[in-house]
């Protein structure tokens, strides 16, 4: 650049210095509004996070609020079948309790009581070393060497 080019620059800034202070304000403004947008973004997540953050509590609470009343309707429940509370409904409605001399067996030739199925041993199958195959008793170096034994023989 020559010394006539910088006079000139420096003469059209004396002359406009309000391109200067536009220049400084533009970049102070964009400054500003990147802030804000950063701020806003911030705030915008943080309200999200705040407000899911308050569901999940209100979600415990309901929960808990569940499971206290099903406690306490269980144990009504508990309370109205208890032995007791059946004894005396009974009577109320008009049972009585049966007297030994009142029952009457009934024996029936031929018939012999049912087991549970959880505690009859048929239903059960036996294992023994005999009835389990071997390929669940070989080992897996006993099968590589199944394997190289068969192949050097020459069978598949």
């Amino acid at each position: 650049m020559n010394l006539q080019t910088v006079h000139h620059l420096i003469h059209a800034y004396k002359v406009a210095p309000w391109r200067v202070q536009r220049q400084g304000i533009g970049n102070v403004l964009l400054g500003v509004i990147a802030l804000a947008l950063v701020a806003s973004l911030y705030l915008d997540v943080t309200a999200k996070a705040a407000i899911a953050g308050r569901e999940i509590q209100e979600l415990n609470a309901a929960i808990l609020t569940s499971q206290q009343v099903s406690a306490d309707l269980q144990t009504e429940l508990a309370a109205l079948t208890s032995a007791g509370t059946m004894a005396e409904r009974a009577l109320e409605l008009g049972y009585r309790p049966v007297e030994p001399e009142e029952i009457e067996y009934l024996f029936v030739p031929g018939f012999h009581r049912p087991l549970p199925e959880i505690l009859s041993s048929a239903a059960l199958p036996q294992l023994s070393a005999l009835t389990i195959p071997p390929e669940y008793t070989e080992s897996l170096l006993d099968w590589i060497d199944e394997r190289i034994a068969r192949s050097a023989r020459g069978l598949p």
